[in-house]
C-alpha cells in the first residue's frame, strides 16, 4: 500500500486510482452505479449558485454512494446536503457522527481544481477560531476518509486499543508509516498528530498517540497484531 500511497499523493490525478485499487483490495471493487449521477451533482451546484471543485466532482462520481467507503462512523453528506457554514467561510461536505464536527472547503479555494479542507470542532475548542486547517488538498482528504471509514465497515476485522507506551514503541518498530501528512485529531486539535501505519494485510490509525485502531483483510493478520502490540484490544476473542 505504502509506494501506491505515495504515488497518490505526488500526482494527485493519481488519486482515484489509488482508491479504486484500495476498494478492491479491502472491501469490494467499484462500478459505475457506485458514484453519484450528473444530474445530482449540477442540482447541488444549481442550488449552491456554484460550480463544484473538480477533485469534489471527481469524489462523488467514483464513490459517492458506497456508504461503506464513506459514512460508517463519520458521514460524507450527498450532493444535495451540501452547504454553506452559518458565517460562510466554509462549505461543509463531511459531518462528525453525533454531529461533533465539521470538515469544509474554504469559500475563497472553491475555483480551485483540488482545495485545501478545513475542519471545525465543537466545543471547547472551537473558540477562538472555528475553522482550522485539516489537509491541504481535498483529494488527500478524500483518501484519509476512505481510508478511516474502511477501519469501521467489518468489524469480525478490527480492533481498538488505548495503547500503552510499549505498544506504540513495538507500532513504530514493527509497522511502515505510511506517507500521510500529520493531520489534527479533531477531538484534540492541540495533541500530537493522527498518522497511519501498514504491515501485512494491516491497516493501523495512530489517534494522538491515545487510542489504535486496526483493520485487517483476514483473521490471522488481525490475531498478528493483537500479538505484536499488547494492550487491551476491545474486541478481542475472550
Amino acid at each position: 500500500m505504502a509506494p501506491d500511497l505515495a504515488a497518490a499523493l505526488q500526482e494527485p490525478d493519481t488519486t482515484w486510482d489509488f482508491l479504486r485499487g484500495f476498494a478492491a483490495a479491502w472491501t469490494s471493487p467499484l462500478n459505475h452505479d457506485d458514484g453519484c449521477a450528473e444530474e445530482e451533482l449540477q442540482a447541488a451546484e444549481t442550488a449552491l449558485g456554484l460550480r463544484l471543485s473538480e477533485a469534489v466532482r471527481r469524489l462523488y462520481t467514483l464513490l459517492g454512494r458506497r456508504d461503506d467507503l464513506t459514512s460508517n462512523q463519520d458521514r460524507l453528506l450527498a450532493p444535495r446536503q451540501l452547504h454553506f457554514d452559518e458565517d460562510g467561510q466554509a462549505l461543509v461536505f463531511r459531518v462528525e457522527n453525533q454531529g461533533c464536527a465539521d470538515w469544509g472547503i474554504p469559500v475563497h479555494e472553491l475555483h480551485l481544481d483540488d482545495p485545501s479542507v478545513i475542519y471545525r470542532p465543537d466545543a471547547p475548542y472551537a473558540a477562538p477560531v472555528p475553522w482550522r486547517p485539516f489537509l491541504a488538498r481535498f483529494s488527500l482528504a478524500s483518501i484519509e476518509m476512505v481510508l478511516s471509514e474502511t477501519l469501521f465497515n467489518d468489524d469480525s476485522l478490527s480492533d481498538n486499543q488505548e495503547p500503552s507506551e510499549t505498544a506504540l514503541q513495538a507500532l513504530e518498530l514493527r509497522y511502515t508509516r505510511l506517507p500521510i501528512p500529520d493531520y489534527p485529531m479533531w477531538a484534540t486539535p492541540s495533541a500530537p498528530p493522527v498518522r497511519w501505519y501498514t504491515g501485512p494485510d494491516v491497516l493501523i490509525r495512530n489517534d494522538s498517540d491515545a487510542w489504535l485502531w486496526v483493520r485487517a483483510r483476514t483473521s490471522s493478520a488481525l490475531d498478528e497484531v493483537r500479538r505484536a502490540l499488547p494492550g487491551d484490544w476491545l474486541l478481542a476473542p475472550a
